[in-house]
């Protein structure tokens, strides 16, 4: 996927019982009808599908996103309130259900569209269309950094605008008044004139009459009232009394446990499992072969765990027993050095003449770089309930696309997608690794065996040696330097495209690149992590510029400086970074200062790292962040992803590497898998530079600059460069 709009295509329906109900939606008849038996109650009339109107004046925002700690339930809700002139105090939200009718088509449209201009005569066609693309993707992703800028922009904004208008032309016809007298504010209507107000619930009947516009004007940011405020988040009270229910809460009746062990190899099957010292375990219900994993279910899940554990499994040869880390580099480098001698890299970025450019450089420079394989290490394991029964699959999990799991779930046995219910909890950590749907598919294999729930929570070792992982990778550069230093050639050759197809291009003016990529085969699986290539590209890019700022007898934030003259939004974030930090100031001896700038998402991002070398491993001390991401809605949130970003980034850049032995995962929990922990987190500034641009992102457009910050800091305490992280593993060449 690449890009998505910002308009979206409102369609209302009924109104009835004083209750209003609008959404972004598609003129395919009045699809609310359909939806409220599913989705009204206690009066409740449901006119479309994003927002709900009840009699007692509350606003309901139905959101089509996860919540896994980047407080999606309340920007969502905010920014439709806000277009809505809604009473905050009286609003509220509700997560969409795993439904077809809650596919998530603005985001689809927005990331396809880009800004587009759609005459309104078409807007519903087009909503239409994308409304079945995406039913057809199972789309309901939450990733990406998609929440705010796509679903919120150019689906939330625009059913809350739509939703205000009804009701200003529905109180107009019924005070008979003209429509431009009308005031909204806080979820009531004004007619000042005639000293008349009501509430918005009182409309709501007259309101839902009206076909909605496909064009609600929408507000500027000096309109708003709510957007670009640090709002108190919705699901913050609850996590802290302890009330918040997370996939590993779900307790239901009659309910089972099961552990879980999947191939040492990964691609393995079960070839024969000996139970001699497992099966008369106490707590033990039954020892599952299903074939690709083995599974113990017990009344316990210590008691499956210990079972499971006692599990002689012996498992098949794939092929790969043989494999460790430095077969799989070599396999990235073998894979890069063939398209180089046959000429048959794929294209990336080509621009100007690099071989003319090259040619009549005055000197030339290179570099390698490469990164480990990571696990996404969410502090809550992997788990799902199911329960099989009536001829209907139930799921309880924590899940970053429920819609897509349903129809996996629906596909994969054979049962109709309206026989799936999925129960969508809080995630306690995603990273991409919920994206996936292979253990909720695992724990419906195993509850189809019994009459009653089954809970199957992974064990971290599991959750840690079966993987779907961010790809290990390595990047090779070539510049060609004028007399200054300055780049004329710029020439990039690296393993294994993902996404964002963008990841690898980059934001200097060199007018001579040439940006190319190799595939390689492995047994190793991959799997989204926190801002996919952009982590990987981030460390190579911002690694070699500052190498050849060296080069140039430049300090990095310099050189950088004059290779941005062409962007002012990328100068505004690079030197707010650079003033925050002191750019330039003395540093006691042992210290470093490092600077890197990674456009990804939408949002610019600029990070200084002082680091502290002194010690058994480097240290950082403080980092300094710049952030634009065109307008944070909810700045105090916006602050507080671009901080857990650095906080993950900083964790992999340090300590993060999945290393291989005889074709497995060495390693199994957070002794050998370390996270960075409270007492070695740096303190961080982070200053937010509203530029007016397009909306960007927040979850993940913190991560990649961190590690070329802090691996530039290190070469400015040492004199040393790191070329391969994770960074703590190279100490011993530092001091």
């Amino acid at each position: 996927m690449g890009k998505w709009t910002r308009r979206g295509f409102i369609t209302a329906g009924v109104a009835a019982g004083g209750v209003l109900v609008v959404g972004v939606g598609v003129r395919e008849g009045h699809r609310a009808p359909k939806l409220a038996e599913m989705m009204t109650k206690d009066g409740e009339t449901l006119v479309n599908v994003w927002v709900k109107l009840a009699p007692d004046n509350t606003v309901t925002a139905i959101v089509p996103h996860s919540e896994m700690g980047q407080g999606v339930f309340t920007s969502m809700a905010q920014m439709l309130a806000d277009e809505m002139d809604a009473d905050w105090e009286k609003v509220t939200f509700e997560q969409a259900p795993a439904h077809e009718a809650y596919a998530n088509y603005p985001l689809g449209r927005e990331f396809i569209m880009g800004d587009a201009k759609v005459p309104g005569m078409v807007q519903d066609t087009l909503n239409g269309a994308f409304l079945q693309i995406t039913k057809s993707m199972s789309l309901q992703i939450t990733g990406g950094s998609t929440s705010v800028r796509f679903t919120g922009m150019g689906g939330m904004r625009i059913a809350g605008a739509a939703a205000r208008e009804m009701i200003v032309k529905a109180a107009a016809k019924t005070w008979k008044v003209p429509a431009k007298e009308l005031r909204t504010e806080k979820s009531y209507v004004y007619h000042d004139a005639s000293g008349q107000s009501a509430t918005y619930a009182s409309f709501a009947e007259q309101a839902g009459k009206y076909s909605p516009p496909t064009q609600p004007k929408l507000k500027t940011p000096d309109q708003y009232k709510l957007m670009g405020k640090s709002l108190a988040r919705f699901d913050i009270p609850s996590k802290v009394d302890g009330t918040a229910e997370f996939g590993i809460d779900v307790d239901l009746p009659d309910m089972k446990y099961a552990a879980v062990m999947g191939p040492p190899v990964l691609g393995a099957t079960v070839e024969a499992v000996d139970e001699t010292y497992a099966k008369d375990m106490p707590g033990l219900v039954k020892i599952l072969n299903k074939g690709t994993f083995v599974a113990v279910v017990a009344d316990g899940y210590w008691q499956a765990e210990n079972a499971v554990r006692q599990l002689d499994v012996t498992w098949t040869k794939t092929g790969a027993e043989t494999l460790n880390s430095a077969d799989i580099y070599s396999q990235l480098g073998t894979a890069m050095d063939d398209v180089t001698t046959s000429g048959k890299a794929k294209k990336d970025i080509k621009t100007g003449n690099v071989a003319k450019a090259a040619e009549g450089a005055a000197r030339s420079y290179e570099a390698e770089y490469s990164v480990p394989f990571l696990a996404h290490a969410a502090m809550e394991p992997l788990n799902a309930t199911a329960w099989v029964h009536d001829g209907k699959i139930e799921l309880w999990s924590g899940l970053q696309n429920p819609l897509g799991v349903r129809d996996e779930i629906a596909g994969t046995f054979d049962v109709k997608k309206a026989d799936v219910e999925i129960h969508n909890t809080l995630l306690g950590g995603g990273f991409g690794r919920r994206a996936s749907p292979d253990y909720p598919l695992m724990a419906v294999e195993i509850a189809k065996e019994f009459n009653h729930p089954v809970k199957m929570i992974w064990s971290r070792e599991q959750d840690t040696q079966q993987d779907w992982y961010r790809p290990a990778s390595i990047s090779r550069f070539k510049a060609g330097l004028d007399e200054d230093g300055m780049p004329v050639s710029w020439e990039n050759l690296f393993v294994q495209k993902f996404d964002p197809p963008e990841a690898s291009h980059i934001p200097y003016k060199i007018d001579n690149q040439l940006i190319q990529y190799a595939e390689a085969d492995h047994h190793m699986r991959f799997g989204p992590w926190r801002s996919v290539d952009h982590t990987q590209h981030g460390f190579f890019i911002e690694s070699f510029v500052d190498e050849l700022a060296n080069e140039a007898g430049m300090d990095g934030y310099a050189y950088r400086r004059k290779l941005l003259e062409h962007s002012p939004r990328y100068l505004a974030v690079l030197d707010k970074a650079a003033k925050a930090a002191g750019w330039g100031r003395s540093v006691p001896e042992g210290r470093g200062l490092g600077i890197a700038l990674v456009d990804s998402f939408g949002t610019v991002v600029a990070q200084v790292v002082e680091v502290d070398v002194t010690g058994p491993e480097p240290r950082v001390i403080h980092v300094w962040c710049a952030a634009d991401p065109g307008y944070a809605m909810n700045p105090d949130g916006f602050v507080a992803q671009i901080e857990s970003g650095i906080i993950y980034g900083l964790t992999a850049a340090l300590y993060g590497e999945i290393t291989i032995e005889e074709g497995a995962v060495v390693q199994s929990n957070f002794h050998d898998y370390p996270m960075l922990r409270m007492n070695e987190a740096p303190e961080i500034t982070v200053d937010i530079i509203n530029s007016g641009a397009k909306v960007g992102g927040g979850g993940e457009p913190g991560t990649p600059p961190i590690a070329p910050a802090l691996a530039n800091a290190v070469f400015a305490a040492t004199g040393v460069r790191v070329r391969k992280q994770p960074i703590a593993n190279y100490q011993e060449g530092l001091t």
